[in-house]
Order: structure tokens, then sequence, then C-alpha cells
């Protein structure tokens, strides 16, 4: 999406702030005379990084932010497409596009805010040193996080992959498997208390940040940040994507503020700017 001046976003958002004040001279400074924007977002990092947004940059910029928090990946989307959210932040674009063609939600999404890097993590291996035979690994039951967990995997070299083009593989799709792994799918808030039920976890980096793990340090394979297709975004209802207050909120999320505040915050490198 072509870019809008920030200036201009703003005169909108200010536009719509003063309606109905009865063409007043005054200028908006109560929180009652800002643009509401209902966000759904998961509670690390999105909320954290929205929280950052609404107390440092949002009210200068005309917006006041309402963050809702949730703890699954199912109810953000649900939210958004019946009108209980003006927007959610807490996915990718496959699991949006997984979303929309299973649902049939008309979402459109802007550009990549950060990126978790998705682990592979283990209670009692310190590395792939010694993988045993019927080795119990845990991954994601939705699938494009599934497909995502199998890649790193794959990647560590414990099992290849058939080639699924232009499906995204699944359990179901292991081509060698030299170390007869056995795979379970959980739900990804599950994944990281069920670490000592499994040799192996991939785990999302939301859920291990708020698991207490640092991806960079207890990580055993951590997936690699350069050119990830699976960058965080803001996402809204098609219909609402040139709303001015939506495009000044992803302008906010996209500024060197928020760069800053991703670097200095996440220093293991759990979280990283995708911008």
């Amino acid at each position: 999406m072509k870019k809008i001046q920030i200036s201009l976003i703003v005169a909108a958002a200010a536009a719509l702030a003063l309606t109905g004040c009865g063409g007043s001279d005054t200028p908006a400074e109560t929180t009652a005379e800002l643009v509401t924007v209902k966000v759904g977002a998961s509670p690390t990092p999105h909320g954290e990084i929205l929280r950052y947004v609404s107390e440092n940059l949002a009210t200068e910029a005309g917006l006041k932010l309402e963050i809702v928090e949730f703890n699954d990946y199912v109810q953000p989307n649900k939210a958004l497409d019946d009108g209980s959210l003006d927007a959610n932040y807490f996915q990718h674009v496959p699991y949006l596009q997984a979303q929309m063609a299973e649902f049939g939600y008309d979402f459109y999404a802007y550009e990549g805010i950060h990126i978790e890097p998705l682990g592979i993590y283990s209670d009692e291996y310190k590395d792939f040193t010694v993988v045993p035979q019927g080795v119990k690994i845990g991954v994601s039951n939705d699938p494009s996080n599934q497909a995502r967990g199998l890649r790193l995997l794959e990647s560590a070299e414990l099992f290849t992959l058939k080639d699924t083009s232009p499906n995204d593989p699944t359990i179901d799709d292991l081509a060698d498997n030299p170390y007869s792994a056995a795979l379970t799918q959980l739900e990804a808030q599950l994944l990281p208390k069920s670490l000592p039920d499994f040799d192996f976890v991939v785990i999302n980096g939301n859920y291990a940040i708020d698991a207490g793990l640092s991806p960079s340090t207890d990580a055993l394979f951590l997936e690699d940040g350069a050119g990830n297709p699976y960058s965080n975004m803001l996402v809204v209802r098609n219909a609402d994507k040139e709303r001015p207050e939506l495009l000044l909120l992803d302008q906010l999320l996209h500024s060197n503020e928020v760069r800053t505040f991703i670097e200095q915050t996440w220093t293991d490198g759990a979280v990283i700017p995708a911008f």
C-alpha cells in the first residue's frame, strides 16, 4: 500500500475528532475528543507495543487506543469480523490467508511491524547431538504455524518434508524420518507448558516470552529473521482500510520510536522490527 504522509492523516483524524463540535474554534484537548480505535492483540509483544504507542504517541496524533487482549489465535479475527474491533494485531500473512480461506473473512493487512522468531525448545536436551529413536515433538495445530514449525524442524535436520507445493506441509507430510519422530498437535498457547511431555517443542515467540523463555538463549534452534514472511501486522476489515485513524495507527506502529522501543525492550532478539 502506498504510504500517506503522516501530517495529512493527522489532519484527517483531527477533522474526525472535531465532528459534532458545532464549528467551535477551540482545539480538541481532552481524551474525550480523540478518535477511538479498538484494537485486539496478543498480550506479548503486540499488547506491549500498542501500549507504548498509546502512552507515548497516540494522544498527540489525535488517537485514543482501546486495547483488548486475547490469549488465543481464533477470537481476534472473529471479533474483527463481527465489528467488535476496529483492527487486530497478532498474526502474520500465512495465518491470515488460511483464516480468510476457511471463514470467508474480508480483511486487509498493512505492512509487517515485527517478527517473533519461532524456536525449538527442550527441557531434556541441550542440542541435537543425540536424538532418540521415536523422538516426541510438539507442534502447533493451526495450519500456517504448523507448516512454519515443520520447516524449522526440517532445517534442524530432524526429518525431511515432502514437496507439498502449493500447499503447506502437515504432520502427515514427512518424507525421510530417520528418528521415527512422533509429532503431536497442540494449541499454540499450550506448547510451553507441554515441554516436560516432549523431547522437543516448537514454540511461537510470543508464547515463549509469556512462559519466561528467552528465544536467543533457550531455543536450541531459532528461525532466521532475515526476509522472514511471518512478520506480524495490523489487520482491518477491507472496507475500512482507508479510514484515516487506521492509517494513522499503522503509521505510528512503523515509526522510528516504535522501532527503538522494540530493539530496547527485547534485547535478546525475541522480537525484532520488520521495517
